[in-house]
């Protein structure tokens, strides 16, 4: 059973009937679920990931203070550090004094703050440029169970619709560092004699390549230990993992390691431009992905953002 499966069923089980027989009265404005950081959330984790925050344990959402007053959210704090102590035989944390806990009792307001930098989920031009996608898939992952009064998972939706031109933008740039680092200086690097160097840029390439993977499918990548977790779960995302993952082993100085290196790279770029251009995002007919990149960037329909330097969102 991973932490998601674990989270709504002691939720189900004992969260559920604690918060109909005793809090009726605010139950309305409440948000129950299990959402945030660590790969619990997404579902990733495994036995390996059980050594911390491996918990039957969810999280109840509050409206501001106007509607739920901090005595209320006292009170549901008491309720739920007495729910039980354990659940398919794995046991609850004990609540940490200094805070750092991520079950529990949260303000909607914090929760979004503390992930984006906004209490509403309303962002900013220049904090969608900046903000990294990791962040963005940890304020919408997981799971909501429960949300009659909408206020949580109203921001959640906003936030999982990035607007269209941040996504070309972000896209434009990401689709220049692929030429750049894999179509042109990996084997520019060898030839200077230097396989170290080529190997970063098959690493930055890399990073790129999985980027526009996830901006091409409207999804947000999340922290790189998880990312080729979450690559495989995309539409022919298995296919192009196993050619990223050729990219980032093997001895450069090896002139076959090399050669092979080079076609996957270009490979890479080929499935790229297949998908940009079934999307209708570039108008560009050639393997050159510089010129893709600046395609996609011309698609931007804000000419501010359209005018900016094309690596201003990465």
């Amino acid at each position: 059973m991973n932490g998601l499966e674990l989270a709504r069923g002691y939720y189900e089980e004992y969260g559920k009937p604690m918060l109909e027989s005793g809090f009726a009265d605010i139950l309305p404005y409440l948000a129950i679920g299990f959402v945030g950081s660590g790969s619990e959330h997404y579902g990733f984790d495994d036995e390996v990931s059980r050594d911390h925050d491996y918990e039957p344990g969810f999280c109840i959402f509050l409206p501001g203070e106007n509607i739920v007053t901090r005595r209320q959210a006292f009170l549901l704090e008491r309720a739920y550090a007495k729910l039980p102590k354990e659940y398919n035989n794995v046991k609850r944390q004990p609540i940490s004094p200094v805070g750092g806990n991520r079950n529990g009792v949260i303000r909607t307001a914090d929760f979004y703050t503390a992930k984006v930098g906004a209490p509403d989920g309303s962002l900013s031009l220049e904090a969608w440029l900046h903000i990294p996608d990791y962040a963005l898939a940890e304020a919408v992952n997981g799971e909501v169970f429960y949300d009659e009064y909408g206020e949580f998972t109203g921001i959640r939706e906003k936030l999982r619709r990035m607007p269209e031109d941040i996504r070309l933008k972000r896209l434009a740039g990401n689709l220049l560092i692929m030429a750049q680092a894999g179509q042109y200086n990996f084997a520019r690097c060898l030839k200077h004699g230097e396989p170290e160097a080529a190997q970063l840029a098959c690493v930055e390439f890399v990073k790129a390549a999985m980027q526009s993977a996830f901006l091409l499918e409207r999804r947000y990548m999340p922290y790189y230990k998880w990312s080729f977790r979450a690559l495989r779960g995309l539409e022919g995302g298995a296919a192009l993992a196993g050619k990223l993952s050729l990219l980032l082993g093997g001895d450069n100085s090896t002139p076959a390691t090399a050669e092979k290196k080079y076609d996957t790279i270009e490979e890479v770029a080929s499935m790229t431009i297949t998908s940009l251009r079934e999307k209708e995002l570039t108008d560009a007919v050639c393997g050159d992905l510089e010129k893709h990149a600046y395609s996609v960037n011309d698609h931007i329909r804000d000419s501010n953002l359209r005018n900016m330097h094309i690596l201003a969102a990465v």
